[in-house]
C-alpha cells in the first residue's frame, strides 16, 4: 500500500487540502480494483437534453496507441503465433457456478496455447462472470476464441482486442483516474469512460421544480441503481448521470467502482486546474488564458452583454435570450472543457470551449469585439485541439456562419487537414486529429493547460 499511500499525498500537493472523508472515498474506490445529428442537438447552441459526453472508442487510449476494439493488426511479441508474434484479448464469459467449471475452462485456452495474464471473477445469482485479460496466438480470430470458450461451457462471452494499457492491474488503473477526477472536474466523464469502455453517458440536470429532471432523480436511489446494461447514479450537482453500455452488461464491482468515483468528485466539489499562461498579443497587450468554470458564468454574461448582435449571431447562429441558461451548460464541466482570457484588469474578453458532443467533439469561440482579429481566437483554438488530441478524440468541428472568416482562418491556422461541409449558410469545419496530421499540425507542444 505504500504506492497507494504516496499517490494521495500527490494529490494533497497537487490542490486544496483533502479532507479525511475523501480520502475514505478513494480508498474505497481502490479497493473496489462509450453531416448528421450534430446540427440538430447543437445548433443554436441550445443544451442539449440528456448527452454530456459520449465518447469516441479512442478516447478511452492516449492518441497513436490504438483503442481497444480497434481493427485487429495490432500484436505482441513474444507469443506463439507466426514468426513469434501474439495478440491481447478481453474476454467476459459466465460459466456454471460449480466446482471444475472454471478449470474446464482454463485447460481449454491452455490447449490452444492462450495465456490467462489475468483474471477477475465476478458471482451473479444466475453464475459467475470470468473477466480475462488473455495472450493469444497471432493467427487466433475472435470467432475462433468465442468458440473455445463456448465449447467449454462459456455462455454469453465477449470478445475484444486489448492493448498495452490493459496490463496495468486494475487498483493502480482506477487510482490513476480518481488522481485525474481529483484535480479536476471535468475528468469525471472521461474518466467514467476509461473505468467501464466504450459506453454512452448522458445527464439529467439538478431539477428546477419539477419536470423531467425531477421524476429522473426521484427514480434514483441515494446509492445508485444497476439495472443489466444501464447504470444510474446521482450527479454531483444534483442531477442524474445514466451510463449504457448495450453491448456488455455491468458487473457489481464496475457499478461499484462508477459509484466511488462519482461520490470523490461530489465531496470535492467545484474545482478546475490552478493553471495560467500570461501571453503578449502581437500590439503588446498581456493576456492571461486559463481554465474557467460555472463560477465564471457573471463574468461570462458580462462580456456578452458588452458584445455586438452581430458577434453574438456570428457565435450562436441567431439572437441569444436566456444568456443565464446558455453560459451554465457551456462553462459545465460536465459537457467539456472551456478556456477563458482575461486582460490585465482581470476583464474577460474571450471564451473557448471543447465540447464532448456523441461520438465527435466540437469547438466554439467567441471573443469581445475590440479584442478581435489580435490572435486571440487563434491562440484558445490551438489549445482546445491540442486537449481534444490529449483526450484521445478523432477529430473535432466548429459550427460557424459561412461569412465568419475569422473562424474559418483560425481552423486553417491549426495546419490540420480540414473537411468542409454547408448548407443554407451554415458551415461545418472538421479537423482530423490522426497522430500523423498532429505531428505536421501547429498546435501547442509545451505547456498545455489543465495538464500542469
Amino acid at each position: 500500500m505504500s504506492d497507494v499511500t504516496d499517490a494521495v499525498a500527490r494529490l494533497v500537493d497537487h490542490g486544496p487540502t483533502v479532507p479525511a472523508l475523501v480520502l475514505a472515498s478513494l480508498a474505497a474506490l481502490i479497493a473496489t480494483a462509450g453531416f448528421h445529428t450534430r446540427w440538430s442537438r447543437r445548433h443554436g447552441q441550445a443544451p442539449p437534453a440528456d448527452d454530456t459526453g459520449a465518447r469516441p472508442p479512442t478516447a478511452e487510449r492516449p492518441a497513436g496507441t490504438g483503442p481497444a476494439g480497434s481493427e485487429p493488426g495490432g500484436s505482441e511479441p513474444g507469443g506463439s503465433g507466426p514468426g513469434g508474434e501474439s495478440a491481447l484479448w478481453r474476454m467476459r464469459t459466465t460459466v456454471r457456478d460449480a466446482p471444475g467449471s472454471l478449470a474446464v475452462l482454463c485447460a481449454a485456452l491452455a490447449d490452444r496455447r492462450i495465456d490467462i495474464l489475468s483474471l477477475q471473477t465476478h458471482p451473479l445469482t444466475e453464475g459467475t462472470v470470468d473477466e480475462f485479460l488473455l495472450r493469444a496466438p497471432g493467427e487466433l480470430s475472435a470467432a475462433e476464441l468465442a468458440e473455445v470458450v463456448t465449447t467449454a461451457g462459456g455462455a454469453r462471452t465477449w470478445t475484444e482486442r486489448a492493448d498495452a494499457h490493459d496490463l496495468v492491474d486494475a487498483p493502480t488503473r482506477v487510482l490513476g483516474l480518481a488522481a485525474r477526477t481529483a484535480l479536476d472536474a471535468a475528468e469525471l466523464p472521461l474518466a467514467l469512460r476509461q473505468l467501464l469502455g466504450r459506453c454512452t453517458i448522458r445527464s439529467l440536470p439538478a431539477p428546477a421544480d419539477d419536470g423531467a429532471g425531477a421524476r429522473a432523480a426521484a427514480a434514483v436511489p441515494p446509492e445508485g441503481a444497476l439495472e443489466d446494461t444501464v447504470l444510474r447514479l446521482r450527479a454531483p450537482e444534483g442531477g442524474v448521470i445514466s451510463v449504457e453500455r448495450p453491448h456488455l452488461p455491468f458487473t457489481p464491482a464496475e457499478f461499484a467502482r462508477a459509484r466511488a468515483l462519482v461520490e470523490l468528485d461530489a465531496r470535492l466539489g467545484p474545482r478546475v486546474p490552478r493553471g495560467r499562461d500570461v501571453l503578449t498579443l502581437p500590439e503588446g497587450s498581456d493576456i492571461t488564458v486559463r481554465r474557467a468554470d460555472t463560477r465564471d458564468v457573471p463574468a461570462a454574461k458580462a462580456m456578452h452583454e458588452r458584445c455586438s448582435a452581430r458577434t453574438l449571431g456570428m457565435r450562436y447562429h441567431g439572437p441569444v435570450g436566456d444568456a443565464d441558461r446558455y453560459l451554465n451548460h457551456l462553462l459545465s464541466p460536465r459537457f467539456g472543457r472551456t478556456l477563458a482570457v482575461q486582460t490585465a484588469s482581470g476583464r474577460l474578453v474571450g471564451l473557448g470551449h471543447l465540447l464532448w458532443d456523441g461520438d465527435e467533439t466540437e469547438v466554439a469561440l467567441l471573443v469581445e469585439d475590440g479584442w478581435q482579429r489580435r490572435g486571440i481566437g487563434g491562440e484558445l483554438l490551438a489549445r482546445l485541439v491540442a486537449m481534444a488530441a490529449d483526450a484521445g478524440c478523432e477529430s473535432v468541428y466548429a459550427i460557424t456562419q459561412a461569412s465568419n472568416t475569422g473562424m474559418v482562418a483560425a481552423m486553417r491556422g491549426l495546419g490540420l487537414p480540414l473537411d468542409y461541409q454547408i448548407e443554407e449558410g451554415t458551415l461545418v469545419v472538421t479537423a482530423r486529429l490522426d497522430p500523423a496530421a498532429q505531428a505536421a499540425a501547429r498546435l501547442p507542444q509545451a505547456e498545455r493547460i489543465g495538464r500542469e
